[in-house]
């Protein structure tokens, strides 16, 4: 099982075919991210695409409880030098949490516990 990024998901979205193959694998949207690429769509193309990649990608979204958003919120601020994502690091702690591998293409993840990291 797999727990994609919003990094991932514009990846798959640009068809990028290192990315694609995830298509055919086990994966997890947190909602979190799925908001987050809702809004890059939204905001780069029109409402009607992010409509359109919103419904595909629904059936894939996954609940965060408020227990991970605090723990992922936490990791956020110990890590502040790194300017990262809260959208990221809510969804890294869910993969941690849940023993799933965390899919993304941000060096900060590189070389962290439970990332499958894919380099452009």
């Amino acid at each position: 099982m797999l727990c994609l990024d919003t990094y991932a998901l514009v990846e798959i979205w640009k068809a990028n075919p290192k990315f694609s193959a995830i298509f055919n694998q086990n994966f997890v949207i947190t909602d979190t991210t799925m908001a987050e690429f809702y809004i890059f769509l939204y905001k780069n193309e029109n409402e009607n695409i992010a409509i359109e990649w919103h419904n595909k990608l629904s059936p894939y979204c996954q609940y965060i409880s408020r227990d991970i958003l605090i723990k992922a919120l936490k990791y956020t601020i110990n890590n502040k030098k790194e300017n990262l994502s809260v959208f990221d690091c809510i969804s890294y702690i869910y993969a941690l949490e849940n023993n799933i591998k965390f899919v993304t293409g941000d060096k900060f993840f590189e070389d962290k516990e439970g990332v499958l990291f894919i380099q452009k």
